[in-house]
């Protein structure tokens, strides 16, 4: 078969080549669909200083009802993915933020990224 592929093309490949790399994550890391997106926002709230209370969470209409994203935040913190935090004597307010597990995970999908992004097209 012919190789030379647009760049695009290559890209989504590659893009293929992960998503399967990525179903195959280490036992206990494994979510559901929506339960990783809330994941991601949760950590990228995170890592870019700006914590997210479980009432914005649950405020995400896009991710499902309140009602959904409850349950998901529950099954994030059974699976040790998610913990709550209160800040400086504000008892109403808890912040979700990632536990090393979840450091742990996306340091898993890194890896993966940069294996796939490294080998060559057989």
């Amino acid at each position: 078969m012919d190789k030379n592929t647009s760049p695009f093309a290559t890209a989504y490949l590659q893009f293929l080549q992960l998503t399967r790399v990525v179903k195959a994550l280490p036992e206990g890391m494994e979510m559901d669909a929506n339960e990783s997106v809330l994941l991601q926002a949760v950590a990228l709230r995170w890592y870019e200083n700006q914590p997210m209370t479980v009432r914005e969470a649950i405020g995400l209409a896009d991710l499902g009802s309140p009602a959904t994203l409850h349950k998901r935040i529950t099954r994030l913190r059974e699976k040790e993915m998610l913990s709550t935090l209160n800040i400086d004597g504000d008892r109403r307010a808890k912040y979700l933020t990632p536990t090393p597990r979840t450091i742990e995970y996306f340091s898993h999908l890194g890896q993966s990224m940069q294996q796939v992004h490294q080998t060559p097209a057989a």
